[in-house]
């Protein structure tokens, strides 16, 4: 387990296999941790799906709309969604794209994220200056490098629980 130093900047989001801890770095992007922890707080990423998962890319979850209950997963339509709450600007930094950072995920507008995420399986600096990094694995990255493949997978792995540290 990583040591925590600021736990109203940790995720702990539990996995199949084991806890995932992600720093956040509100001081690089504010906005977007801010709605993180918001989201987290509201239990809105509770069993939410990942939906595209990239081998060799990355894993994208957080379609709190669309990707949430079993009954309600639709393949098609997740990963299409985001939360009741408004888009967020681009908040780009010189933070690259490296393995085991959470870049915001977004449609063909820089302005367009919402609550949708994607962890990099490996270092994509191709992403730099066009995608929001805010936060990066500290520990448990072996949890996400298991999560189930496909676009969307036939059976996706869920996010079990998501909370801020500061709460747990």
């Amino acid at each position: 387990m990583a040591e925590i130093k600021d736990p109203e900047n940790i995720i702990l989001m539990e996995l199949k296999d084991g806890t995932v801890t992600i720093e956040l770095l509100p001081e690089i992007a504010p906005g977007h941790c801010a709605r993180m922890k918001e989201l987290a707080r509201a239990g809105k990423y509770d069993n939410v799906a990942f939906h595209r998962v990239i081998d060799g890319f990355m894993a994208q979850t957080g379609d709190v709309q669309h990707a949430n209950m079993e009954a309600d997963y639709n393949p098609r339509r997740a990963g299409t969604g985001g939360s009741d709450l408004p888009d967020l600007k681009a908040e780009f930094s010189k933070i690259p794209h490296d393995r085991g950072t959470l870049g915001a995920a977004r449609s063909q507008n820089p302005n367009s994220a919402n609550s949708q995420f994607f962890i990099n399986f490996k270092d994509n600096h191709f992403l730099n200056g066009q995608y929001t990094v805010y936060g990066r694995v500290i520990s448990g990255m072996e949890h996400v490098d298991a999560i189930t493949r496909g676009e969307p997978p036939a059976n996706p792995d869920r996010m079990i629980s998501v909370k801020v540290a500061a709460d747990a």
